[in-house]
């Protein structure tokens, strides 16, 4: 049996930091599912993962005899899926320009595998994820892409709420045990999708391309605008466009998040707001961790990158491209720093000082609580790498 398993580019993995601090490229969510889950689905086996040391405790690698090792951050097709399939022991896959997309082999890598000599080119249209822009470069068109695979063949559920109204319902699907009160679903543009037992209470208006995860709720009278990917297990309201939370996310009161990607775990205040374009129109800077310094995004909208464990005091009003790090506590009025460190704490108007390990060890632990799960030492031991790694010369509070 062939075993499957995606491995870090660490460029790459550089350019989607602080994403990739707590898991694999491929553990990325973009569209409805991860990359692993697109990957996973299409060829029937559960993958394991080549990434850093600290991450292979959470996300091991399990290899043999017949390896199948696949590009974190491509974003798997069916024609994708068929040509690794067909790869012979020995051939690799590769994009137009060189990349390695994937290689079948009887090696067993510990850092990025090398292309052999025997390669085969990708046919058609090959996109990957290279940076923090391409979350929202690709959100919109990966909701489509998953929808189309998801929904093949089947059967939605029926809305049966009197007072719901829809647009486009042949674009609609629902799964088991979602409930919808009272709202307005326009799926004209592109399709909805509404995971397992989710939510999307009174009042609200949800513009597709949109995708709800299973257990996620959208909190009453809230406006989710279209290329939004609400993650199992988050809440959501107020008014949300071009965004992506990854999973246990929340973001439930009125307030705007637009051209942002949230990791799990993050909690953001009553009244939030972030900006999403410079009053001149010109293209986002964001922090990049390869180079230390702002870099243009080549966008002209890109708001908030936000990597797991961080939150956000009321009233916090965030930059255009902020990019914020693992286990923040950010509040204080004024906007915020365009880069927020890490395990740090404060804000603009009372400055930023560093967050205690323990203190914050002690809070994740809380969020997982909350939710009925346990913070164990594999977690744990996981931030504490981070800790390691990220630490700066801020006093700890």
């Amino acid at each position: 049996m062939t075993n499957l398993i995606l491995f870090d580019d660490p460029t790459i993995r550089t350019a989607l930091l602080p994403f990739t601090f707590t898991r694999p490229v491929a553990k990325c969510r973009v569209g409805i599912l991860t990359i692993a889950e697109k990957w996973e689905k299409r060829l029937g086996t559960v993958p394991s993962y080549l990434t850093q040391d600290y991450l292979r405790v959470t996300f091991p690698q399990i290899a043999g005899t017949d390896n199948l090792y696949v590009n974190g951050a491509l974003l798997a097709t069916d024609a994708l899926a068929e040509a690794v399939q067909q790869l012979a022991v020995g051939q690799s896959l590769v994009s137009a320009d060189g990349q390695l997309l994937a290689i079948r082999t009887t090696e067993v890598f510990r850092e990025q595998p090398v292309a052999g000599d025997d390669t085969v080119v990708a046919a058609g249209t090959v996109e990957m994820m290279t940076g923090l822009p391409s979350f929202l470069e690709h959100n919109g068109r990966q909701i489509r892409a998953d929808f189309a695979f998801l929904t093949a063949g089947r059967q939605s559920q029926p809305i049966t709420d009197p007072f719901t109204h829809c647009y486009g319902t042949e674009n609609i699907f629902i799964e088991e045990g979602a409930v919808i009160r009272a709202s307005i679903l326009n799926a004209e543009n592109g399709p909805i999708y509404i995971g397992r037992d989710a939510r999307i209470n009174e009042g609200s208006v949800v513009i597709g391309p949109f995708a709800l995860g299973e257990n996620s709720i959208v909190q009453w009278t809230s406006k989710m605008r279209a290329n939004t990917s609400v993650g199992p297990n988050c809440k959501v309201g107020g008014e949300v466009g071009n965004t992506i939370l990854f999973a246990y996310s929340a973001k439930q009161h009125d307030g705007y998040l637009g051209d942002s990607v949230i990791g799990e775990w993050c909690n953001l205040g009553a009244d939030t707001n972030n900006s999403n374009l410079k009053n001149d129109y010109g293209n986002v800077k964001l922090y990049s961790y390869a180079t230390g310094k702002l870099e243009d995004s080549g966008r002209m909208f890109c708001g908030l990158m936000m990597g797991d464990f961080t939150r956000a005091g009321i009233s916090t009003m965030f930059n255009t491209g902020t990019v914020v790090g693992v286990s923040v506590n950010v509040f204080g009025g004024g906007f915020q720093p365009k880069h927020i460190p890490s395990f740090s704490w404060g804000g603009a108007a009372d400055g930023i000082v560093g967050y205690r390990l323990e203190k914050a060890l002690h809070v994740a632990g809380e969020a997982f609580k909350r939710r009925n799960l346990v913070f164990g030492e594999v977690e744990e031991q996981v931030l504490r790498a981070i800790f390691d790694k990220t630490r700066t010369d801020i006093a700890p509070s």
